[in-house]
């Protein structure tokens, strides 16, 4: 089993030439190119998907584990819900233990004005008929073994579902492979190959892929990649630091969130423990949408803190080059994986806080610590959608913090909305033009 968080010393597991024609070349290795192929696949269409680094090294690993219908955007909502079911079908048909498990999510309030604040949500919960319900203090105490501390209830939905999203990513694109999907990691896109308006293809380090269809799901790079294109999208990368813990007694085998640290139980017996918060690194992408992300900044003032610049090679940093040509090389073969360093203070703090919450445990000792580039969106929810001044190029991008656990949901979407087929969902609100038509920035639920 390869070592966690993955990196370029982890053996490439898909290999091969590149061809020289697919129906559909997708560009990302995470969850949402992953499913995607996967849906394309089952409908007999040739897919090549390339990866720059390995698949699932970024986000799509380092999440929480978090498979959750409870606090979702209502636009998102029966998404997920159908997320749900798919991952249940697809975990079936990997044939791998994943860490699969319905043991719930549960959100903690401190005050009950927190409480009123879930108000909105059961009212969505009670339009789609979910099992999601609202805690008092005491009830929620009942819930958790041994907690220190009373809150002042909670809001709890028991079919929520936890997962190792390290060993799932991986395990979809093996059933993606098996089902005819083309997968080259360590092969970076460099640019599209445009005609007329029209995608042609795709220029990789490799060399070209003849396309008419391309897909961008490069995650915390997308943004990069398209605006080398004439295309800009107002999405940022945000760090989030996040540790798994050594094997400790069980308090709770689903997932949990308060003010302080939230934690779910893993399939090793330990703890995933991450922070509330969030860091921002100041450059010319955060300066230039800044007005964008106002709304949501007003909304959730305390949720991020700010660092003067990203580090060298980050899709933001300030020496990060804007634009390149298919045959010099990319940012992105430069940076293969991008490997944050997780911030000591917050592993500091969330290590203190859960001991706290728990004093059972004399010691929480931390065995891996981590952080991941979450790509975010001013208003909180993914732009999914085609691009209408590029033919045959659609993106799926900007899951901000929430494309785990909805992955396979978007996947099937953009899937049909690839094949030209009704998706199923409305996808308004996800909309690419919404940055650009004047439409007011109508930030999601950020929890």
């Amino acid at each position: 089993m390869p070592a966690f968080p993955f990196s370029l010393e982890d053996p490439i597991q898909h290999h091969g030439p590149l061809p020289k024609t697919s129906d559909v070349v997708i560009i990302g290795g995470g969850v949402i190119g992953v499913s995607t192929a996967l849906f394309l696949a089952k409908r007999n269409i040739s897919v090549t998907l390339i990866e720059k680094g390995r698949i699932a090294a970024e986000q799509s690993s380092r999440n929480w584990g978090w498979i959750r219908k409870q606090g979702r955007d209502a636009d998102e909502l029966p998404i997920v819900i159908e997320a749900c079911r798919l991952w249940k079908e697809l975990v079936a048909e990997c044939g791998e233990d994943i860490g699969l498990n319905q043991t719930g999510v549960t959100y903690l309030a401190n005050s009950d004005k927190e409480m009123a604040g879930f108000e909105t949500f059961m009212k969505l919960a009670g339009t789609y008929d979910l099992d999601t319900r609202l805690l008092d203090s005491a009830q929620t105490a009942s819930l958790f073994k041994g907690m220190s501390r009373k809150f002042a209830g909670a809001m709890t939905t028991p079919s929520d579902l936890r997962v190792e999203p390290w060993l799932a990513v991986p395990a979809l694109a093996r059933l993606a492979a098996r089902l005819g999907v083309t997968i080259i990691e360590n092969c970076a896109a460099r640019t599209l190959d445009i005609a007329a308006g029209k995608v042609s293809g795709v220029w990789t380090e490799a060399g070209r892929i003849e396309a008419s269809t391309v897909l961008v799901a490069g995650g915390a790079w997308s943004s990069l990649f398209l605006r080398n294109h004439g295309v800009s999208i107002p999405q940022l990368a945000v760090r989030a630091t996040v540790a798994a813990t050594e094997p400790l007694a069980e308090v709770h085998a689903g997932a949990a969130a308060g003010a302080d640290v939230a934690f779910r139980r893993r399939q090793d017996g330990g703890y995933t423990l991450a922070p509330r918060d969030h860091r921002l690194y100041l450059g010319p992408d955060a300066f230039r949408h800044a007005t964008k992300y106002m709304p949501a900044l007003m909304a959730h003032p305390f949720g991020t803190r700010y660092s003067p610049a990203a580090p060298e090679g980050f899709p933001d940093s300030w020496s990060t080059p804007r634009n390149w040509t298919a045959d010099s090389e990319s940012p992105f073969e430069r940076m293969r994986v991008l490997n944050p360093a997780p911030e000591q203070s917050s592993l500091d703090a969330i290590s203190r806080n859960f001991q706290r919450l728990f004093p059972q445990f004399e010691t929480v000792r931390l065995k891996t610590t981590w952080a991941g580039m979450i790509d975010a969106m001013p208003d909180i929810v993914p732009i999914v959608d085609r691009v209408d001044v590029i033919a045959g190029l659609f993106v799926a991008t900007g899951m901000s913090g929430h494309g785990f656990g909805i992955g396979p949901g978007i996947g099937r979407v953009v899937s049909d909305l690839i094949q030209g087929n009704a998706p199923g969902h409305d996808l308004n609100r996800f909309r690419l033009s919404r940055f650009s038509d004047g439409s007011r920035i109508r930030p999601g639920p950020a929890i």
